[in-house]
């Protein structure tokens, strides 16, 4: 980290003389005629990039001082509604796009925060991504964000934090169930972390989640009062997926206490993993396999199928998320997860913590609402 903070101090004073010299040149080019400067305001109305545009442009435009176009592009103070008419068009005309980062830095507060996101490629993490920003918008943060595809040993995630920490951010969102507690408590000695949607133990980590063991719970009492008693249940590992992990266990614990037959299967993170086994206690004579997510649920859909063997005809099936879409056309049975709830509570305690109103550790659980689709019947 440190050879990473001198190379941005590098960047910051590399960027200061670069800004130092284009003051210069602004002040130079206010010295000239009038129409001189209108000639050079024009070509740069063509020629600057966007990002290039400073303040100070936008001041000289308006032919007034920087820090009278600082004042009214923030809203603040007042003028003559023709002097903050012509600073606004002139920062529209030049393409003025303000550095939020920089000036909250300036400031000594920012409104920044870090988000890092599982794959967004799945549609349970795509939504919470979504639902994310719009509570983030309505309650004026902003968010950088970072995705983060496999990754069961946590590492590349780590250096993902490192990165928004980098970036200066005033707290961190973390949304993926493949980082321990260890690995994300030191980041928590400087900026207040919410896991979005996985719970968590450590004591300052907080939560905004789903309640995965009432959804395994839900789930397995539904498919055994459909009357099976033999199941599989199909899982991610701990190190895989915690939340499909704490789900597959209260199906099975709910399952056993129901005086159900299990076979548990503990897989990795890809969805097809575990199905061949799954077929095999099929085979054997269970007569419902309960997967700990809608991806899972399709693997042992299709690999069932290309078996010669129908669902639920033969065999019921079920998974959890309820995100797919496409899946009310499919007739998935699984439980619909409260993405939307996760992502409010996750950003209204982020900007509790960041206004200092958080004395004790936030656990917030959500439960979702079971679908009982057309993948599992009764027996």
């Amino acid at each position: 980290m440190t050879a990473d903070m001198s190379g941005m101090d590098a960047g910051k004073k590399g960027s200061q003389q670069t800004g130092a010299v284009q003051e210069g040149a602004h002040r130079a080019d206010a010295g000239r005629t009038e129409h001189a400067a209108g000639a050079a305001s024009s070509s740069r109305d063509v020629a600057t990039p966007a990002l290039r545009v400073t303040i100070s442009d936008v001041a000289a435009a308006a032919g007034v001082s920087r820090a009278t176009a600082t004042r009214a592009l923030k809203g603040e103070g007042r003028f003559a509604p023709d002097t903050q008419q012509r600073i606004i068009e002139a920062a529209e005309r030049l393409g003025y796009v303000r550095n939020t980062m920089a000036a909250e830095l300036a400031a000594g507060r920012t409104e920044t925060v870090g988000l890092m996101l599982r794959d967004a490629s799945n549609p349970a993490y795509g939504l919470l991504f979504s639902r994310l920003q719009d509570e983030a918008h309505r309650r004026g943060l902003d968010l950088v964000t970072v995705t983060i595809g496999a990754d069961e040993q946590g590492a590349k995630q780590v250096n993902a934090l490192h990165r928004l920490m980098g970036m200066r951010v005033a707290g961190l969102i973390v949304a993926t169930g493949g980082i321990t507690a260890a690995q994300l408590e030191p980041f928590a000695d400087q900026v207040p972390i919410v896991r979005a949607g996985r719970v968590e133990s450590a004591g300052r980590i907080h939560t905004a989640h789903y309640d995965d063991p009432a959804h395994g719970r839900l789930l397995a009492s539904h498919v055994g009062a459909l009357g099976h008693r033999t199941v599989v249940v199909l899982a991610g590992s701990a190190e895989a997926s915690y939340p499909e992990y704490l789900r597959g266990v209260a199906m099975r614990d709910t399952l056993v206490a129901a005086g159900v037959g299990v076979t548990m299967i503990s897989a990795g993170a890809r969805p097809d993993e575990g199905v061949s086994e799954a077929l095999d206690a099929v085979r054997a004579g269970a007569t419902a396999v309960m997967c700990a997510s809608d991806y899972r649920q399709l693997a042992v859909m299709r690999a069932l199928s290309a078996a010669g063997l129908s669902v639920p005809g033969d065999v019921s099936v079920t998974g959890c998320d309820g995100i797919l879409p496409g899946a009310d056309l499919l007739g998935l049975t699984t439980l619909r997860i409260p993405v939307e709830d996760v992502a409010a509570a996750t950003v209204e305690t982020m900007q509790a913590l960041l206004d200092g109103g958080a004395d004790a550790v936030v656990r917030r659980a959500f439960t979702g609402v079971l679908v009982p689709g057309s993948t599992a019947a009764a027996v």
